[in-house]
């Protein structure tokens, strides 16, 4: 059997396909980066009026700064968190979607709405609901004992921002999961409960492996989500406290640049992030991706 190829006669047609995608990257990602790249190595006057090279004295400050160890503790552990509830929550939720046959096309965009709504407003929504005066969930938690008020408390501060996080990416991993539910050969399923495996059984051995593609994916896509889209949430929910106890990496970048006008230090923090989250999508794919089968 013959397969037909598409080839072009010059390079001229193939530069311009490729160039609105090498015009984004270079003006949102490469342009920014060498602008962080020049800056961390510049102290400026908060005016802007001088400038002075001190070559890797921001990296030594920064990385001494207790502050902003406890940034990248709480990052850390904020990121881990939001990516396994996004992921638990969602591949639950596509898992019932598959086997809803009534209603399904309803319960399905149903649960791909709140993608669609910008990170910002899922913090002020979640703000508004756990809001200690006026906050239905607030007064619900106050119902059975528990004083919630998370303006005070770091610990409900953290969890907020958490729920906030992990709700707002749960659509988008259920689509994934979802799509890779119902690509799964239904004769596999209907073998594997011929010979006896019951249903946790059977998505243990032969649902999750065959999703194992989809589920790296997602890992990948959740981590990195967690450390950079999850901005506008933090600031509308908490605005890093309080204190610090909100205060992830992406945030402090934010908050010491534009605040502190601390630009040298600001622009540190923005490539200390950018190599962490490149070292951990490396290590992801080096010895994550050996476990899965494709």
């Amino acid at each position: 059997m013959q397969t037909k190829r598409v080839t072009f006669g010059g390079y001229g047609v193939p530069a311009l396909l490729v160039a609105p995608q090498l015009a984004v990257t270079l003006v949102f990602f490469i342009w920014p980066a060498s602008q962080a790249l020049y800056q961390s190595v510049l102290q400026q006057d908060p005016f802007g009026l001088k400038t002075e090279f001190v070559g890797l004295a921001n990296f030594r400050r920064v990385l001494a700064d207790p502050a902003y160890l406890d940034s990248f503790a709480i990052t850390a552990v904020f990121s881990l968190v939001v990516a396994a509830i996004a992921l638990g929550v969602a591949l639950l939720l596509a898992a019932m979607a598959d086997w809803v046959i009534r209603g399904a096309t309803a319960y399905t965009t149903l649960l791909i709405w709140p993608y669609a709504v910008a990170p910002a407003i899922a913090g002020v929504l979640w703000w508004f609901l756990f809001h200690p005066t006026i906050g239905i969930f607030a007064y619900v938690l106050s119902r059975f004992g528990i004083a919630w008020n998370h303006l005070l408390d770091a610990r409900q501060a953290f969890l907020l921002i958490v729920i906030a996080a992990a709700w707002k990416q749960v659509s988008y991993n259920f689509v994934f999961f979802l799509a890779g539910l119902q690509s799964i050969p239904r004769s596999l399923i209907e073998a594997a409960a011929i010979d006896g495996a019951g249903p946790v059984r059977r998505f243990r051995t032969i649902i999750l492996p065959l999703i194992g593609p989809t589920t790296f994916f997602l890992l990948v896509v959740n981590i990195v989500y967690a450390f950079f889209d999850t901005f506008g949430i933090v600031h509308a929910t908490t605005g890093g406290g309080p204190g610090t106890a909100t205060t992830i990496l992406v945030y402090k970048v934010f908050r010491d640049g534009f605040e502190a006008l601390d630009l040298g230090g600001s622009a540190v923090q923005s490539v200390v992030l950018m190599a962490v989250v490149v070292a951990l999508t490396l290590v992801q794919f080096r010895f994550i991706e050996r476990r899965v089968h494709y």
